[in-house]
């Protein structure tokens, strides 16, 4: 165990009077020190349990990015991208060094990307063990060779239990996560949840890979037998894990992916996925990584006896999740790298029921549909409530992007058009009426559909054009009933179909009009006739 309490890169950045740096531990080392400090618990099989608080998802609105010369013109600022000033954040940065001093610190020296020539190296300093784990668990782990001369091009340091004063300190609330580019930072105080750690960087490979004509997408990857790649993109629920952790198929990553002159590279070298009320036979790669060593698990509830857990329980939140390193799926490749795409797939959870299981879209079509990245939440449990809701995220990720969506949705297209991938989108929500009154698609069926578009079955199928969206559905998929294909067919009453059709493609193109002028008339053509 390599422990010390002076280093003079960390001295470089501010830190001062520290107690002992953990630098570069492996697992069961990290293993030690979480169950030493009493940060979490070792359940049934060896996975750790840790709580995350208050926190257990993201803070989008919590996030910042420091407004400076070398950036200020590039990023797409707005309800995103939030200004934050430079003399704030280095106010900050001396409250976080200064709380570090006398406290212990783990560090370590991991990459974001696994492509050579595309490797960013990247330090993270953790005020907890199991976050260091984390991260050891979610990056690419460093060869020896890059341990030896690390040289950060992006440092994290994250104090959870340190907490900001909005009114003094510029933030929204107690948790902050700030991104500095001119520093090569990011900031982290006041929330234990994890995810912040990973998204925080992705939002970094953001800014810089698409400047280097590499599309940075929130996407899961896989490929066949043949070494066909395919991309999932979609929003939580939708099934993007789910869909891409496929036993037939070997994953390349279930998150984050760059695709540049040479093919698909995983961004990390580890999955973070949802596991509340997760099956042994629907996901039975992600099931297995509950009960392996190196797995952490935020927020399941675990009998404390018998150290059994309970994936059904939503006690903490429903949001519970599993980080493990990639190796703990069998048909994972280990390099994280794949071949230029032959298919892309847009999932999406229409709760209103609109959308066809299955759609061909034309180029232009994939660009509206990308820049609108759509799902749909159900109705929540409050009194009255009883619509599903629309959500747009751009690009399936706007949570995470620094420049403006076109930026991303041109690279799309210009990678699409070049290695002539076909886009698909697929709806894995309700069919027979909206949420409440129809049902979810089968599992059974969108995993034939998928298989169908992945296998080819469907490259030459005749279509229908859906005539509100302009979609063009296929007439008939194997082992799909034909009758659930055009999603009129499945409601009772066609009317409330027509009203409800007519309803969404209003929200679609309401969302757009933000989009509208940088976009491009064909793109915008490509939506809802209405």
């Amino acid at each position: 165990m390599q422990v010390i309490q002076k280093h003079p890169e960390l001295e470089a950045l501010g830190f001062s009077n520290l107690n002992q740096i953990y630098w570069d531990l492996h697992t069961p080392q990290l293993y030690e020190q979480v169950v030493r400090r009493q940060e979490g618990f070792i359940s049934h099989l060896g996975p750790l349990v840790t709580r995350t608080g208050d926190h257990t998802g993201r803070s989008p609105k919590d996030r910042f990015i420091v407004e400076e010369p070398t950036t200020k013109a590039n990023i797409w600022w707005g309800e995103v991208n939030v200004a934050f000033s430079e003399q704030q954040f280095e106010s900050l940065l001396q409250k976080v060094l200064a709380y570090f001093q006398g406290k212990n610190v783990f560090v370590q020296n991991v990459i974001a990307g696994a492509a050579p020539g595309y490797r960013m190296k990247v330090r993270v300093i953790n005020e907890h063990a199991w976050h260091n784990l984390f991260a050891r668990n979610m990056f690419v782990r460093a060869i020896p060779d890059e341990l030896a001369n690390f040289n950060p091009e992006f440092t994290v340091i994250q104090a959870p239990d340190f907490h900001a004063r909005p009114e003094v300190d510029g933030t929204r609330s107690s948790a902050f996560v700030l991104l500095n580019f001119a520093r090569k930072l990011v900031l982290i105080g006041g929330t234990s949840y994890a995810g912040e750690v990973k998204k925080s960087i992705f939002s970094v490979l953001n800014y810089k890979l698409p400047q280097r004509n590499v599309l940075s997408m929130h996407c899961s990857a896989n490929q066949g037998a043949n070494g066909e790649t395919a991309l999932f993109f979609g929003l939580s629920g939708t099934g993007k894990t789910t869909l891409s952790a496929d036993a037939s198929r070997t994953l390349i990553g279930d998150d984050e992916h760059g695709w540049s002159d040479t093919g698909i590279f995983n961004f990390e070298g580890g999955c973070y996925a949802k596991v509340i009320k997760l099956s042994p036979t629907g996901e039975p790669e992600i099931y297995e990584t509950t009960r392996r060593f190196g797995t952490i698990l935020e927020n399941v509830t675990m009998d404390m006896n018998s150290r059994l857990l309970d994936l059904d329980d939503e006690t903490h939140t429903e949001n519970t999740r599993a980080s493990y390193p990639i190796s703990h799926i069998p048909n994972a490749t280990l390099t994280g790298i794949g071949g230029h795409p032959k298919n892309v797939l847009f999932l999406t959870a229409d709760a209103f029921g609109v959308l066809p299981p299955v759609s061909k879209l034309t180029p232009e079509q994939a660009m509206y549909h990308f820049i609108s990245g759509y799902t749909a939440k159900v109705a929540g449990t409050e009194a009255g409530v009883t619509e599903p809701s629309a959500t747009f995220s751009a690009c399936f990720g706007a949570p995470f992007l620094p420049l403006h969506p076109t930026v991303y949705a041109n690279l799309l297209r210009e990678k699409l058009n070049l290695h002539q991938a076909t886009v698909w989108l697929v709806n894995t929500g309700w069919t027979g009426g909206p949420y409440g009154v129809g049902k979810r698609m089968s599992i059974a069926h969108t995993r034939a559909i998928v298989n169908a578009i992945l296998d080819g079955a469907l490259t030459d199928t005749p279509t229908t054009a859906d005539p509100i969206f302009g979609l063009r559905i296929p007439n008939q998929v194997p082992n799909v009933p034909t009758e659930i294909l055009n999603p009129r067919n499945t409601w009772a009453d066609k009317d409330a179909y027509d009203s409800k059709a007519k309803d969404l493609a209003n929200r679609f193109k309401k969302n757009f009009e933000k989009y509208a002028d940088e976009a491009g008339a064909d793109v915008v053509a490509a939506g809802p006739a209405i």
